[in-house]
């Protein structure tokens, strides 16, 4: 009966799981809003893709408006492809900018039309770029051609390696065009503004993003010409790296080359490291017939990175950005060629999301390391059937429930303090165990500022099953006020959830104007019941609700 059922769940994309209705005792949170853990750094405030000119598409342009209403602070943008040749066309895993070719004398022509319209679309929303040097231009590779991959889902990564992969084929000419696009850029958006942005070489230079004989010292040296270049146009400038994909030998080898080793382009000792950045991914599969997540693998990835960060005492207290942090790999490889990846349109990529960065806070501290961001590698994709499982925020222009927990995270600010539960996991037990098994994880995270208090409350379990979840009793001290303006604000199966208005309607391939308003209204954070008035004497107060498995939900107390 359970392998049937179990069968049934993918069948349906997982979201009409049901598990017999358990018996559960209440769980019991504690805050204590007197108790300062530390700041509440915006690092879920940065996203990032591989295809560029989605960013200039009406979707895109949408999607970037919304995620830039829903932060309080400037939310920064990494994307691939930034310097690859082309004419602006996207397709998967692919997008260009034309920025360099040469003329017949073999001089360089400089064209910034594209990337302006890139980088335009990120500052008019008050977006920073997290600028990456890369890819090779065909007139720099070493194999110009084949030069453009053609990529589809459910085909090896390695069909993606064509000429954009190479290290220059002219150091000095590498260099110079960075030198120029970072001068232009200052020229364009002002000093003070491209001084708030952060720039980095290529991507996973120890995956399969890089052909080169001896990939490692190749990307040394290309990263030390980048940078010298950078900060000639900008000696202000943030540069960083590697953006490894994972944190091994090869990043453990870069950061020691770029403090102590020769500079390829200089020849003086080390090479500017202003921030450290990696990659972290989880494992996702399917066990059963249903999606089985893999947040312990993504936190023991995580953990590795941050121990090399903490082995050099030169980098302490230097900012660490994980450049991609997400519960698997490829952002474009939908649930019809892996099944393992259709968690993305429900619930369960949303209480991942929420369970994981309040996490990063805590991994980050064990190792005493300054995590200022965590790349969450999902946007949007042209051109694809509704719902297809992308690892996106929105699909056709619809947002999915992930992007709720996003809105959610907007509104807590100001220090973490301190959260206690007797049914919460620990990033730790997590690292070892996953989640998994009878006990879900239903935890919480909590902020103060000088005008409330949020609490963001999540039932989160790796295996995507859907039950009633539990009677949960959240007790909150060290509230500074005799009363609160209190809202309720939800995401599980009836409450800012697209996807399940859209299975609600027969799933339409081709959704009808009226349908997509619907959807739209669907994809909106919602507010449990009316606002309210609570009395706090002598700073106390106790919520009670029922939290469905995958529901998150977020109080917010003003005063």
């Amino acid at each position: 009966m359970k392998r049937l059922l179990a069968s049934l769940c993918l069948a349906a994309g997982a979201q009409l799981c049901l598990a017999a209705p358990p018996s559960p005792a209440t769980v019991r949170l504690t805050v204590d809003a007197s108790q300062v853990q530390g700041p509440m750094t915006p690092i879920w405030a940065w996203f990032g893709y591989d295809e560029p000119n989605y960013t200039t598409a009406p979707n895109g342009k949408k999607l970037l408006s919304d995620i830039a209403a829903l932060s309080p602070v400037p939310v920064y943008v990494r994307a691939h492809n930034l310097m690859t040749s082309g004419d602006g066309s996207y397709a998967l895993k692919w997008g260009s900018t034309g920025m360099y070719s040469e003329d017949q004398d073999g001089k360089p022509v400089y064209d910034w039309t594209i990337i302006d319209q890139i980088f335009d679309t990120y500052v008019q929303r008050k977006m920073k770029p997290l600028a990456q040097i890369g890819f090779m231009p065909r007139a720099l590779s070493q194999r110009p051609e084949p030069y453009q991959h053609h990529w589809q889902p459910g085909t090896p990564y390695k069909e993606i390696m064509t000429g954009w992969a190479t290290p220059p084929n002219d150091y000095d000419k590498w260099a110079e065009l960075i030198y120029q696009w970072v001068r232009h850029s200052v020229e364009r958006y002002g000093r003070q503004e491209v001084e708030s942005w952060y720039w980095e070489v290529w991507n996973e230079p120890d995956g399969l993003y890089l052909i080169a004989p001896d990939t490692k010292l190749e990307y040394f040296k290309m990263y030390d010409y980048a940078a010298d270049a950078v900060k000639r146009a900008l000696p202000t400038a943030r540069m960083g790296g590697p953006h490894t994909a994972g944190a091994g030998r090869f990043m453990d080898d870069f950061l020691q080359h770029a403090l102590h080793g020769k500079n390829f382009a200089t020849g003086k000792t080390g090479s500017p490291l202003d921030f450290v950045a990696f990659h972290a991914k989880g494992a996702p599969t399917v066990v059963n017939g249903v999606v089985r997540m893999g947040m312990g693998t993504h936190f023991q990835r995580l953990d590795d990175g941050f121990a090399l960060v903490q082995k050099y005492p030169e980098l302490k207290g230097v900012p660490v950005i994980i450049g991609e942090s997400d519960p698997e790999g490829c952002a474009a490889c939908g649930m019809r060629t892996n099944p393992e990846n259709a968690y993305r349109n429900g619930t369960l990529y949303a209480s991942y999301t929420a369970a994981s960065i309040a996490r990063e806070f805590e991994l980050a501290a064990r190792r005493g390391v300054n995590l200022i961001g965590a790349v969450n590698w999902s946007f949007e994709f042209e051109d694809q059937p509704w719902f297809a499982g992308f690892r996106d925020l929105a699909t056709n222009g619809v947002n999915k429930p992930v992007l709720n927990v996003f809105r959610m995270f907007g509104m807590m600010g100001g220090q973490r303090v301190a959260v206690g539960g007797d049914r919460a996991y620990d990033a730790a037990r997590i690292m070892t165990e996953g989640v998994r098994g009878a006990r879900t994880d239903i935890n919480a995270l909590a902020t103060r500022d000088g005008h409330g208090i949020a609490i963001m409350v999540w039932n989160y379990h790796d295996d995507d099953v859907i039950d009633a979840g539990a009677p949960v009793e959240l007790k909150i001290s060290g509230i500074p006020a005799r009363q609160v303006r209190l809202r309720h604000f939800r995401i599980d199966q009836e409450h800012g959830n697209s996807y399940r208005a859209w299975l609600r309607m027969g799933s339409p391939a081709s959704p009808s104007a009226a349908q997509v308003a619907q959807l739209t209204q669907a994809s909106e954070l919602a507010q449990l019941g009316a606002t309210s008035t609570l009395k706090t004497p002598g700073g106390q107060a106790t919520l009670t609700l029922r939290l469905p498995r995958q529901a998150v939900s977020l109080f917010t107390l003003s005063y």
